[in-house]
């Protein structure tokens, strides 16, 4: 009998180490290394047959190779098909995360019910009557849709030999195990070792696979970072349950681009995709309120109109606050000096608080214009004027500066009905004849004047 080997892992982000140590070196936390057994069986998870013309590869001129288009399944769900880059690619590995309870396992279940493809759903977290029970609450049954309520990965091979899905999908990775790997389900080792033979699979039989996986306090993907590495798609479920809202992000992806977006309304029959987010991301009011910007900003290649919000008040404590959701807080600390510096609004001793509605983070530098002029309204307690919007960024000397493909951004404004677009002079705009005015701007001074006379 072999001799039983050992090592040791980081439970939180999955670094090996020869022997026991107090804190991790990697992730700098402390007590979450523990001693699992990495001994295996000599014996393989999933065998292909072997077919008697088999040859081992050779390697190829590159032009030889065959560049033909893979043929992508289209999951019926435009949102998803957008994130992954126009379908699910044959053999690929995908894998799922986010919060408990966002609404990662209702969303693959629903895409299962929908799929025109032969779909084994395998669930290790719930048993099969619960999940016929949400299955009926969002959409009607499903004769593609078989479900198997197992862990370990030698059975669900079985049933796959048995029934030959198309399509496999796994919730979730943390609650598999295998018998060559001589610990718990949800350890490092487990964890890299089941997934190892998912990814046999997917590559040898071309069936694509969809992973769920548990998230870290810090909202990173639980378990070893080699996870993310192994996978061909990683992609994030992100939201406030508080919220009816969800966002689905790419955050790699081999087969497309990781800059596009999802959305998604949580309601009681499931998710609703949401084709036009501009409309959810402003705020229907009837009255004008001071503080308050519409921006165009982008999201891959898709233009999204969101609404700033900022609230200026005197600061009550010596030193003022300065507070942000959604955007970063030190890009707005840089805005606050230029105003301060080159326009000469006195900020220093105000509270500025600014929220990015809709529960969305924004990194586009072009809703600088639309912060500013929020801030400045507040401050003044002027509303801006209904059906403006803003794309501009903003310097460090107030100029404003031009922002990329600011032809979708007017269009997408003037498609939602705004009157006025404030973009920098500088901006190449290859339009002509629109039904929007564009309002064209050079420094901070020219956007006041123009807002608040």
């Amino acid at each position: 009998m072999s001799k039983v080997k050992t090592s040791f892992f980081c439970q939180n982000c999955g670094t090996q180490y020869a022997k026991w140590q107090g804190q991790c070196n990697a992730c700098k936390e402390w007590n979450t290394i523990a001693e699992e057994i990495i001994q295996k069986q000599e014996k393989v998870a999933w065998k292909s047959e072997p077919t008697p013309s088999s040859k081992a590869p050779r390697p190829l001129k590159i032009t030889e190779i065959d560049s033909a288009q893979e043929v992508r399944m289209d999951t019926t769900d435009g949102e998803l098909n957008r994130v992954l880059g126009g379908g699910i690619v044959p053999g690929s590995l995908t894998l799922l995360g986010g919060e408990p309870g966002i609404g990662k396992s209702t969303l693959l279940l629903q895409i299962s019910l929908k799929l025109p493809y032969k779909t084994l759903y395998v669930s290790g977290e719930e048993s099969q009557k619960q999940i016929k029970m949400r299955a009926e609450r969002i959409t009607p049954n499903s004769d593609n849709c078989y479900i198997l309520t197992e862990t370990k990965t030698q059975n669900i091979f079985k049933q796959i030999e048995a029934m030959q899905p198309e399509i496999v999908i796994i919730d979730s990775i943390q609650t598999l195990h295998t018998d060559y790997i001589e610990s718990t389900a949800g350890s490092i080792s487990q964890i890299r070792e089941t997934t190892a033979e998912l990814i046999k699979f997917a590559k040898e039989t071309g069936t694509p696979v969809i992973l769920i996986g548990h998230i870290t306090k810090d909202g990173n993907i639980a378990g070893p970072k080699i996870l993310e590495h192994m996978v061909d798609t990683v992609l994030q479920f992100e939201g406030d349950r508080n919220h009816i809202y969800r966002i689905l992000r790419s955050l790699k992806n081999r087969f497309g681009s990781t800059s596009e977006l999802g959305i998604y309304e949580m309601l009681g029959s499931g998710l609703r995709e949401v084709s036009n987010p501009s409309e959810i991301l402003i705020s229907h009011k009837d009255e004008e309120l001071s503080g308050t910007a519409i921006a165009t900003t982008l999201e891959g290649m898709r233009p999204l109109m969101i609404e700033i919000q900022a609230l200026v008040s005197t600061a009550v404590y010596g030193t003022p606050q300065r507070s942000t959701t959604g955007y970063n807080a030190k890009r707005l600390n840089m805005i606050l000096a230029v105003l301060e510096k080159r326009a000469g609004f006195r900020l220093g001793a105000k509270d500025v608080f600014l929220n990015v509605t809709g529960g969305i983070s924004v990194d586009d530098p072009a809703i600088d214009l639309a912060v500013v002029a929020a801030i400045l309204s507040s401050n003044e307690d002027i509303p801006v004027t209904k059906g403006f919007c803003f794309a501009g960024e903003v310097g460090l000397s107030g100029e404003i500066r031009p922002v990329n493909r600011v032809d979708q951004r007017i269009q997408e404004a003037e498609k939602l009905g705004f009157d006025t677009i404030f973009v920098s002079k500088y901006n190449k705009i290859a339009l002509k004849n629109t039904g929007i005015k564009i309002e064209l701007v050079a420094k901070i001074e020219d956007v006041a004047s123009i807002l608040f006379g």
